[in-house]
């Protein structure tokens, strides 16, 4: 099962990256790599969406419920989509009261062999626009 990770320092806080990477329904205003979110479920400490992604020619959806820690961590784990397994995290290591070490691991299976290929090296394009275009958006407010 391909992982993919990427880390960066950066000048915010743990909790406005958290709330940052936790504002789903914002994503399509804020990135051009998200065309679409919906919050499906929302309750204490979790929350159910469905994202449609695309980055150049790579586009796919899915589903995930993801468990809210804040500001330390978001754990998403498929419920839908073009998967055979799909676990993601965000983590949150604050450094000083305004820096903190940001990462995301995606670790993931396509539900075709065929596709895999592909789907892997759009996941890993996507996962580094991901994390540069979350502290483009911190820098700027």
């Amino acid at each position: 099962m391909p992982t993919i990770r990427r880390s960066a320092l950066v000048e915010h806080s743990a909790a406005r990256m958290f709330d940052l990477v936790n504002d789903v329904q914002a994503y399509p205003r804020r990135f051009r790599w998200c065309s679409a979110a919906q919050i499906l479920e929302q309750g204490e400490g979790r929350l159910v969406a469905r994202l449609d992604l695309g980055l150049g020619s790579f586009s796919t959806w899915f589903q995930t419920e993801n468990t809210l820690q804040r500001p330390h961590s978001i754990d998403m784990q498929l419920r839908d989509g073009p998967f055979k397994q799909l676990h993601g995290r965000w983590e949150f290591h604050a450094l000083a009261e305004d820096a903190c070490k940001v990462t995301l691991t995606l670790d993931f299976e396509p539900s075709s062999r065929l596709l895999g290929p592909a789907l892997a090296l759009g996941f890993q394009s996507l996962a580094d626009r991901m994390v540069n275009d979350f502290i483009r958006v911190a820098d700027e407010a």
